[in-house]
């Protein structure tokens, strides 16, 4: 878990070597568990373990950023309609102390605590759907995007731009509009791959 956490936080960056044994001492631990926690990493898409080498942090290209993206943007889509369309208003509610946390990290231009506050808000918004099958290809992807997502808040502008997408989306599922907040969850997408592909296409 830290691992990941560093990897998410770009503490370690892409192509950056994940060494064994120096883990092991780090972590007072033999080998083998670390060797199993990164090919865990490697099924996530964090770590790249190639064959007779070191294992590293994996870079993506930008073409799997785009197929993610897109993928993630489909399924919250769906979400997004689903929520406004069929979830109470108190359940719809239960977003709102989440926002006010988003609210606050904005405001002072702190992005870790806006990005994992973003991050407990995808995870209520993909409860509050109740698709199982969706939240499970949602969740399968969430590794992967992490890191994408805290590069992408952490330009300049993002995270205020990023909380008013999502106070317009909390306004759509509270006004019923299941085409507005398919549309706003989309757009925020876009957004975000956007400014990726201007920092990776450099």
């Amino acid at each position: 878990r830290e691992v990941a956490a560093e990897i998410i936080e770009d503490i370690r960056k892409p192509g950056d070597d994940l060494n064994s044994v120096e883990l092991a001492r780090r972590y007072k631990t033999s080998r083998t568990p670390i060797r199993e926690a990164l090919m865990l990493l490697e099924k996530e898409g964090l770590v790249e373990i190639p064959p007779r080498r070191r294992p590293r942090v994996a870079s993506l290209s930008i073409k799997e950023i785009r197929d993610i993206y897109r993928v993630r943007a489909n399924l919250l889509e769906l979400i997004a309609g689903d929520i406004a369309r069929d979830v109470s208003l108190d359940d719809i509610r239960t977003l709102q102390p989440i926002m006010r946390l988003m609210e606050t990290a904005s405001k002072a231009g702190d992005v870790n605590a806006y990005f994992w506050a973003n991050i407990d808000f995808h995870e209520r918004n993909t409860e509050l759907a109740g698709n199982r099958t969706v939240k499970k290809i949602v969740d399968s992807l969430l590794l992967r995007t992490l890191r994408l997502r805290r590069i992408s808040l952490s330009q300049p502008g993002r995270l205020q731009k990023s909380y008013e997408d999502h106070e317009r989306l909390c306004r759509a599922y509270e006004d019923r509009d299941p085409t507005l907040a398919a549309a706003l969850i989309r757009s925020n997408h876009v957004t975000g791959l956007s400014v990726l592909e201007n920092i990776f296409s450099q």
